[in-house]
């Protein structure tokens, strides 16, 4: 390792002249000599930069490449505006990590501010964290939030994504609450069961707004029915969705969550990515993770500070509300400027595309003999279709470089973006066509 480290061999030396040793073996002569290796590892040679570039090209080239992706489930194929790639890159920005000396890390803590304010925009909650490691993990947290000692029941719709599911049962069974599936009925979340199974010891609902099957839920019926019987609600949402539909805070949410990648995050083999989560004022106290906060210095600055920290490093163990400790900062920045880069009109458009070409590819596809949409209710930009011959469509579809929907109960689970043009889609129908005939 000794080529690994700052100092030349001059001044190691030095400093071990300074210890009165002549050499690093003497200075380790406490380490028993049979476990020293007098020999070199038997490690084949070196390569040369250029032998190790095209080594890694020709690796990269056994990928498959999709010039048009139509499936989502979770991660999804937006344009990315080039300077959200390009400024996170910035080597000032691609170390940080999280800001545990305030005062030195303003430039960090204004992104972070900056992130927890355009989210609490995008949401219409009253406040925001500096996020968690993804959206799984930030609707596990969200449930846990909203535990308390008398209710130790969390009930989650079974339209909600399986991966979202299976985080929050892992989460609620290390602490001894039980986890109850809402039952689906014509792809959405089941209201009258969801009525039926609201007992006086459960502490919250998650549902997710679209939900795994891009159907939109009823949103405001089952919000009021979880508060008519006391319990809180955590509503995951698609953030791109949020620029066209009513948000958490209007529908009267008491927790926000989300996967953030949509927000200028690439598709990059499952992350790194983000959780967003937002509250309300009177929850602020049980979000977890950080809180930056904007106040003034002693010469009337504007300043940036860490506010809360309601995790088990700050305060006592027994009282943390989590033990989340990574604020994905990085990830963050890039959401934050993915927004500020598209602002609310870009945003919305973007949502507009999204939704307006899924229901173009919908329409094309039922006209198609034996292709039908099982779910009959609205949707944002994700669908399934029942259709024959399955796997032979996503064949002929991958041939073509294209990404077809996912398998899922029922049929394929497609999405569309605004990056899908309409030549992109009529292809695509033309495909399908031509296996089913």
């Amino acid at each position: 390792m000794g080529n690994f480290l700052p100092s030349t061999p001059e001044e190691r030396q030095e400093m071990l002249g300074a210890l009165g040793l002549k050499s690093v073996r003497e200075f380790f002569r406490d380490v028993p000599e049979e476990v020293y290796r007098e020999e070199p590892l038997n490690l084949p040679a070196g390569k040369s930069e250029l032998e190790v570039a095209r080594y890694l090209k020709a690796l990269s080239e056994e990928n498959k490449q999709y010039h048009l992706i139509l499936r989502g489930a979770g991660a999804y194929d937006h344009y990315i505006p080039s300077i959200v790639k390009y400024i996170p890159a910035k080597e000032e920005f691609l170390t940080a990590y999280t800001p545990y000396q305030a005062e030195i890390s303003q430039g960090i803590l204004q992104s972070i501010f900056e992130y927890q304010t355009m989210i609490c925009e995008l949401t219409g909650m009253d406040v925001s964290n500096a996020s968690v490691y993804d959206g799984a993990t930030a609707a596990a947290e969200g449930v846990s939030m909203c535990r308390s000692r008398k209710r130790t029941v969390t009930l989650v719709s079974g339209a909600a994504h399986p991966d979202v599911i299976a985080t929050i049962r892992t989460y609620l069974y290390g602490v001894g609450t039980e986890l109850k599936i809402v039952p689906v009925r014509d792809g959405k979340t089941d209201l009258e069961a969801l009525k039926a199974m609201l007992t006086p010891d459960v502490s919250s609902v998650y549902f997710a707004q679209p939900n795994f099957f891009g159907q939109l839920e009823d949103s405001e019926a089952l919000i009021a029915a979880a508060h008519e019987a006391g319990a809180m609600v955590v509503m995951g949402c698609n953030p791109i969705s949020l620029a066209v539909l009513k948000t958490p805070g209007e529908l009267g949410a008491d927790v926000a969550v989300g996967e953030g990648q949509p927000l200028g995050m690439p598709l990059a083999y499952g992350g790194p990515y983000l959780g967003f989560m937002a509250t309300t004022k009177k929850n602020m106290r049980s979000l977890p993770g950080r809180i930056v906060g904007e106040t003034r210095d002693a010469n009337g600055n504007r300043a940036f500070v860490l506010s809360l920290q309601a995790r088990e490093q700050h305060i006592r163990r027994e009282k943390a509300s989590s033990n989340i400790c990574s604020n994905e900062a990085l990830c963050a920045l890039t959401a934050g400027l993915y927004l500020a880069t598209m602002g609310p009109e870009g945003l919305k458009e973007a949502a507009r595309q999204c939704m307006a070409k899924a229901h173009y590819l919908a329409a094309e596809l039922s006209r198609l003999p034996g292709v039908s949409l099982p779910n009959p209710g609205p949707f944002f930009h994700e669908f399934v279709t029942a259709l024959p011959k399955q796997d032979e469509v996503l064949k002929k579809l991958d041939e073509a470089g294209i990404l077809g929907g996912l398998p899922v109960e029922g049929g394929l689970l497609w999405c569309v973006t605004e990056k899908a043009s309409k030549a992109d889609l009529d292809k695509t129908v033309a495909i399908v066509k031509e296996v089913l005939a």
